[in-house]
Formats: C-alpha cells, sequence, structure tokens
C-alpha cells in the first residue's frame, strides 16, 4: 500500500509540478491577490491529489487542473470582496493636503512578481469587475487560449453558453480597462530610463527630476488609501512631500505586473513596491503599495 501510494504521488507530481507556477498566475488574475493566489494554489494542489486516482485522462493534466484551479478561485471569489485600485472606487482627490482614507488590505489588489505583459495592474483591476464566472471565461479563452469546448466542460454548460458569457465579459472590460497603444515594456531602453529617474529623483531627493518626465494626466495611487490623485501639477505636490531628503530612500528595481517596479526602503526599512505606467512619452501612473511585506517578495 505504501509504495502504491508512493507511485500515485510521484505520477501526479510529474504531471502537474511544472504547471505551478501558470496555475498561479491564472489564480492572481482571478482573485487580483498574490496571497489568495498562493493559497487557491495549495487548494488546487490537494484537490488535484486527491482525485488523482479518478483522473481518466479524457483531458491533458493541464486542462483539468485548470478546471479545479478555476473551481477553487469562483468558490474564494464568492467569500471575498471585490479587489480594486483607488482609481476603481472613486475619484481623484481634489484636497490635497486631507489625509486618505485607510482601507483594508483584503479590498485591494496587490502587485505581483510577473513580466507577462497580460498580468498589468490596469488589466487585473479591470477583470475584477467582471462576474467571477465571466471573468473565468474571459481567462480561459482570450488569456489562456483554451477551445470554448474545453471551457463548456469545465464548467459543465454549453459552447453557446460560453461564447454568451465571453461576450458579456469583453464589453465590459472594454470600459473598465482600455489598454493604450504607447506603452513601453519593462526590458525596452525608455522604460529602463524612465525607471532610473524614478530611482535617482528619491535616493537624492530631487523631485523636479521625476516630475520632468510626468505626463500632464499622470496618476498617483497609494494604496492603502483609497485617495489617488490626477495630473502632473497634483502629482508633483504629492511627491514632494515623499520624497524627503537625500539618502532617505533606497530603491531596488524590480518588475511587477509586467511593468516596471522597485521595492523601496525608507530610512533602512522596508517600505513597499511602487509600479510604474511607463509610455513612449513619459510616467503616466505610479501606484504605491505600501506594504512592508511585499518587499521581500520583490527581492527574494
Amino acid at each position: 500500500m505504501a509504495a502504491n501510494h508512493a507511485d500515485v504521488v510521484k505520477e501526479f507530481e510529474t504531471a502537474v509540478a511544472s504547471l505551478r507556477s501558470e496555475i498561479l498566475a491564472h489564480c492572481y488574475r482571478m482573485l487580483g491577490s498574490w496571497d489568495d493566489a498562493e493559497d487557491a494554489v495549495q487548494e488546487t494542489y490537494v484537490r488535484g491529489y486527491r482525485a488523482w486516482d479518478r483522473f481518466d485522462q479524457r483531458a491533458s493534466p493541464r486542462t483539468w487542473l485548470y478546471r479545479i484551479a478555476t473551481n477553487v478561485c469562483l468558490n474564494a471569489a464568492r467569500d471575498r470582496a471585490r479587489r480594486a485600485l483607488p482609481s476603481g472606487i472613486g475619484a481623484p482627490a481634489e484636497d490635497l493636503g486631507a489625509p486618505g482614507e485607510v482601507m483594508p488590505s483584503e479590498y485591494w489588489i496587490q502587485p505581483f512578481a510577473d513580466d507577462r505583459a497580460d498580468l498589468r495592474l490596469a488589466l487585473v483591476a479591470g477583470m475584477q469587475t467582471l462576474p467571477a464566472t465571466q471573468r473565468a471565461v474571459l481567462i480561459l479563452r482570450d488569456v489562456l487560449g483554451f477551445p470554448a469546448a474545453d471551457v463548456a466542460e469545465m464548467f459543465d454548460t454549453s459552447v453557446p453558453a460560453v461564447k454568451s458569457s465571453l461576450q458579456r465579459a469583453r464589453a465590459t472590460l472594454a470600459d473598465a480597462a482600455h489598454v493604450p497603444e504607447d506603452i513601453v515594456e519593462p526590458s525596452a531602453p525608455a522604460a529602463r530610463r524612465l525607471l532610473d529617474t524614478y530611482v535617482k529623483a528619491f535616493e537624492t531627493a530631487q523631485v523636479d527630476v521625476l516630475t520632468a518626465v510626468l505626463r500632464a494626466d499622470a496618476t498617483m495611487e497609494l494604496v492603502p488609501a483609497r485617495t489617488w490623485y490626477a495630473g502632473k501639477t497634483a502629482c508633483s505636490l504629492v511627491l514632494t512631500s515623499a520624497v524627503g531628503n537625500p539618502g532617505d530612500w533606497r530603491m531596488i528595481r524590480a518588475v511587477a505586473n509586467g511593468q516596471p517596479a522597485v521595492a523601496a526602503y525608507l530610512h533602512g526599512q522596508p517600505f513597499g513596491v511602487a509600479v510604474l505606467d511607463t509610455r513612449r512619452d513619459g510616467i503616466a501612473g505610479i501606484t504605491v503599495f505600501g506594504d512592508p511585506a511585499l518587499v521581500d517578495r520583490f527581492t527574494a
């Protein structure tokens, strides 16, 4: 019996071990949270192992595991509040001196250490506006490329039902998460220059250096505060109050959600992660996640 059990474990691990990274990204798209995604992956693999002896291999192990992961995420989504970014829950601040309302961590989308473009913050935030089932169909069809028949089997529904759900999801996402054509990817020289400017501005306390590369329509979001700012003038005022003195900040370059990012230390202590929206003509957005626990994840 022990030998048989060991064989089952080995067979299961051999079949699905290489899928863990992409399953984690799938769960993150579904839930908008790195923490929740890791929990969902753990639950997926536990369920998968327990059901492995009943897997009849009509589908591939990948399709089978995605079905389990999607169901785990659908159950999780029903029990949790929809995650968002500040720009998704209210208008930009008009009073720049007023303190922002701080909200619990379970309300916010978390950044994710990955260079895939389909994980950009705006896309993940847009996906969270969809009903959970539509979100799953959209991700499985448009992001992961599963055939409609496979998705229909995952949901025990018909292909026409899948197509209808996908059409509704696409229409909603088009309004909620427009993807500009002038995005500069993190590996591009222009993006690296903008990231270097961001780091230099903070480490040397030269806010004018950063202001010079902000677009006129730049935005700043300061998670966990629900307050956010729109326009170069407003963003510059916020940055001026944050930069401090030379040497206050130390930043390690990173990539988050397919965007340039930094893991930041303030006075030698972990502060959080900032994710930049870089375009051909400058920085269009800065999303700051003031969570010290994130720093280790982006510097490990």
